[in-house]
């Protein structure tokens, strides 16, 4: 389920800025994700405490099992942190941490399909409100009318996600980004049409399942047909763009890897070992 999984990986992403404050997000990420979950869904009193209790032990879960394995791979990553990066290496680094969030996106889709039966249409028209208002929020943050405007915000992500790993970057490395950021074949537009589509796939499953008052194990298909169709467009022609920009951006980040600094580099080591560190610290549960 698409709404489920955004909101997995934007908590495993905020799980990686290596700061305390992680450590006490994490201890509280139950009932953070039940806040913003249910700004998408609007659960009744009946159906809150099922919820809760689904996240609490999907949290429960992935503290146990995954926190160890994520941290293994962040130390193997610092540990090639001084070398010279490849596109190929930056492609197998990509899949390496995307077979590591498989599951804990599996078992989200476990989770999402327990808690469908108690869905109401009001609920769904609710969560198509929600999808557009994310829409429009997507919109002005990538798809400033001005190209000028909208290339300078994209340099500036770009600037700043290099930054929280390697630190402060000098104008030529910011010249890098500049020029890879002009080449990027990324294009908004599709990103937005291709998001709109797995919004109306995902209601209109929700719409079908409820309709025919499917069972867990045909919930838990076709929610997990839908995650396939996420990770893998209909579309052929979004599949080749998406394929395309996959990689560019390994030789993108391979090229500002090569314009860093040795000293830059010691700080990406040291940022690399505070995530490490900030999840090892985690993997016991909070007192």
């Amino acid at each position: 389920m698409s709404l489920v999984k955004s909101a997995i990986i934007g908590w495993l992403a905020f799980a990686l800025m290596g700061c305390s404050a992680v450590r006490l997000g994490y201890n509280n990420g139950s009932l953070l994700a039940w806040w913003w979950l249910d700004g998408y869904v609007d659960f009744s009193r009946e159906q809150s405490p099922l919820a809760r209790q689904g996240i609490e032990r999907w949290f429960e879960w992935h503290r146990a099992t995954q926190l160890a394995d994520y941290a293994a791979l962040l130390a193997d990553a610092l540990a090639h942190m001084p070398e010279p990066a490849t596109p190929a290496q930056a492609c197998r680094w990509q899949a390496r941490v995307r077979d590591a969030l498989d599951p804990a996106l599996d078992r989200a889709v476990e989770l999402a399909a327990g808690l469908v039966p108690g869905l109401g249409e009001a609920q769904l028209r609710h969560l198509e409100q929600r999808y557009a208002k994310g829409n429009d929020e997507m919109r002005s943050d990538f798809l400033q009318p001005d190209p000028a405007v909208r290339g300078r915000e994209s340099v500036k992500r770009t600037v700043e996600r290099a930054e929280r790993l390697y630190g402060r970057l000098e104008e030529a490395q910011r010249g890098v980004i500049e020029a890879g950021v002009a080449a990027s074949p990324f294009d908004p537009e599709m990103w937005l049409a291709e998001r709109q589509r797995r919004q109306r796939d995902t209601v209109q499953m929700l719409r079908r399942l409820l309709a025919e008052r499917a069972d867990r194990d045909q919930r838990l298909a076709a929610m997990r047909m839908l995650a396939l169709r996420t990770e893998r467009s209909p579309d052929p022609d979004y599949r080749a763009y998406q394929l395309k920009l996959a990689e560019y951006n390994c030789a993108f980040a391979a090229r500002i890897h090569n314009a860093t600094t040795p000293a830059q580099r010691q700080q990406a080591r040291d940022t690399l070992k505070g995530w490490e560190d900030d999840l090892r610290a985690l993997i016991a549960p909070p007192a």
